[in-house]
């Protein structure tokens, strides 16, 4: 049986409510028993419990986080039982990480410590987000307080809390942000569309871009509030009929979650793409079958929602002058915006030097393009490639 937890979240009057009717009757239809874990914040606020009547904002955010992670379980384990179905879709209305939104940093980590998680275990335990873009940022004209109890915010307000809610997830390897742009059933249609393809229907694809850029401006990307910095170890694994096996190591300070990727291309742009997660004792076991022709990855990774577009830029330990932006999409025609003060070299999906899983090649990649820059060559390792000559 396949269990598959999702997180469905947005701005204020984004089409939440009407988003789950759509995906209630969407994926009956595709085979899937599809679980509803409701809003907690309207619940309480409905029921008495809210920021104004607990004693402080951070009292109410504690009981709200307590309430959503024990009702998440909860659906979790009501799913593993369901062994007559073959594909069960949990949907969460709001996750975890939206109460980042309401909270100081150091008020969001106290209450996760209290919960006996951390941020990277908590963002990373939904199998994918989508982000429903609130009417204040593009439909004005339908942003409206009169269909929900718990909505209080004005349109600038709602528009700054959409933004917040961005940031919150960011860092999540699958967010999806799902704009206004055309009719509301033209978003509905997009979300469908998103949903779909993660899920693998018909077939899990993926539609990639990829892009050599200029060294970008890290104390920049550290100061925006939409990027989050992940530390990643990648390793291949050997494969007998030829896709490309990984497995991964991905987070910060300490807190990592770990997953596996299979990968089977379909052209340059399209490939299909099936990922399940790992428990810590499973990838130390699979580290033992690595491809040992392909070198073991480490880069940090900053992912970065600009726009309506959700970026992932690749720093890799043997550049200090250029870079990877890579950028998922829905489909192959989907025009990318370059995100600002990010500055492309040229783009490189097509080009197999640039392949993560060709590390050779990109390393010597890196060697001749140095090289060409009047670099010393002195060591072709996974952490030093080369130096400036001293004047």
């Amino acid at each position: 049986m396949e269990i598959t937890k999702i997180v469905m979240t947005g701005g204020p009057c984004a089409g939440k409510s009407t988003a789950m009717s759509w995906v209630q009757e969407t994926f009956t239809k595709k085979g899937y028993v599809v679980l509803f874990v409701p809003e907690t914040a309207t619940e309480l606020i409905s029921s008495g419990v809210a920021p104004w009547t607990c004693g402080t904002n951070f009292d109410y955010q504690f009981c709200q986080a307590r309430l959503q992670l024990a009702k998440e379980q909860v659906f979790e384990q009501a799913a593993q039982s369901m062994t007559q179905t073959q594909k069960v879709l949990v949907v969460c209305d709001r996750g975890l990480l939206d109460n980042k939104a309401y909270m100081t940093q150091e008020e969001f980590e106290t209450v996760l410590e209290a919960l006996h998680t951390n941020e990277v275990v908590a963002r990373d335990s939904y199998d994918a987000v989508f982000h429903l873009v609130s009417a204040a940022k593009g439909a004005e004209e339908f942003y409206t307080t009169a269909n929900n109890n718990a909505r209080t915010e004005t349109i600038a307000e709602a528009a700054e809390l959409d933004n917040k809610l961005i940031a919150a997830w960011t860092g999540h390897p699958h967010l999806r942000i799902i704009d206004n742009e055309g009719s509301f059933e033209d978003k509905m249609k997009h979300l469908i569309a998103e949903i779909s393809a993660f899920l693998g229907e018909p077939q899990p694809y993926q539609i990639e871009r990829k892009y050599l850029i200029e060294y970008p401006d890290i104390s920049l990307l550290e100061m925006l509030p939409n990027c989050q910095r992940v530390e990643i170890i990648q390793t291949y694994l050997t494969s007998e009929n030829g896709d490309e096996i990984r497995i991964r190591q991905r987070g910060i300070n300490g807190n990592y979650v770990y997953t596996q990727t299979t990968k089977t291309m379909v052209n340059g742009i399209k490939r299909i793409e099936v990922e399940r997660r790992l428990t810590q004792n499973e990838y130390l076991r699979l580290l033992m079958n690595s491809d040992i022709s392909k070198r073991q990855i480490r880069k940090t990774r900053y992912c970065l929602a600009s726009g309506n577009q959700y970026y992932k830029i690749d720093i890799f330990p043997f550049w200090d002058n250029q870079a990877i932006l890579e950028v998922e999409l829905p489909s192959e025609t989907t025009p990318v915006q370059i995100p600002p003060n990010i500055t492309v070299i040229r783009e490189v999906t097509y080009d197999p030097a640039y392949k993560n899983a060709d590390s050779r090649r990109l390393l010597a990649a890196c060697v001749e393009i140095l090289s060409d820059r009047g670099y010393e060559i002195v060591n072709i390792d996974a952490t030093v490639v080369a130096q400036k000559p001293k004047l």
